[in-house]
């Protein structure tokens, strides 16, 4: 498929990232999360990730089931994400776009760009590997390339990841808070428990 990649150039990516502070308090709302859970949850779980990131995809497929299925579906945790992009940009925004382009699926899209992600790199056919998620989820052909096109979703992506470098302070994906503290290390099942226990507990 012939797609002008010039409509997903990301500019400004040469900024340099303020090292991470660290914090202790609740993150406030951001325009743009995306949230996943009960709003009334005593814990938040804030997740920086990219669609492009291995180690993203990773822990998405391998940790992320089991801490949806031990606190998110339960009422425990609400899990926000906020996108970041990494090289290759160009694939990270339009997976989010892409995302964001099928109304009440953007976790199932998202999951599903992170499990197909090693095996569009290996074909080297990015765009395409995305063109193929979004028909699998009932986009044409014309409507993955409007989606790919709309200038504003893009300015949306650039202006989200804008913010979590130069506000945020993120430097590296994927990130973690849990009721605004950072979370150092692994970011597995047994290490975010014992995270949410403390949050919990105040």
């Amino acid at each position: 498929m012939s797609l002008d990649r010039r409509a997903l150039i990301v500019s400004g990516l040469a900024i340099a990232a303020s090292p991470a502070v660290a914090r202790a308090k609740p993150l406030p709302p951001v325009p743009g999360e995306m949230v996943l859970g009960s709003a009334k949850a005593p814990v938040q779980f804030v997740v920086y990730a990219s669609a492009s990131c291995p180690h993203c995809a990773h822990w998405w497929t391998t940790e992320l089931p089991g801490v949806r299925k031990a606190f998110i579906d339960t009422g425990k945790v609400r899990l926000v994400f906020r996108e970041f992009l990494t090289p290759p940009e160009e694939f990270a925004a339009a997976a989010f776009i892409l995302a964001r382009r099928i109304p009440g699926k953007y976790f199932d899209v998202l999951t599903t760009i992170f499990q197909k992600q090693e095996a569009i790199y290996q074909s080297e056919q990015l765009f395409e590997g995305l063109e193929a998620i979004g028909k699998q989820y009932g986009l044409t052909e014309t409507q993955f390339k409007a989606a790919l096109s709309d200038t504003a979703a893009l300015k949306a992506v650039n202006d989200r990841f804008f913010k979590a470098i130069n506000e945020d302070n993120i430097e590296v994906t994927p990130t973690f808070f849990v009721n605004g503290a950072p979370i150092t290390g692994e970011a597995n099942l047994a290490a975010l428990s014992k995270a949410f226990a403390a949050a919990a507990k105040g």
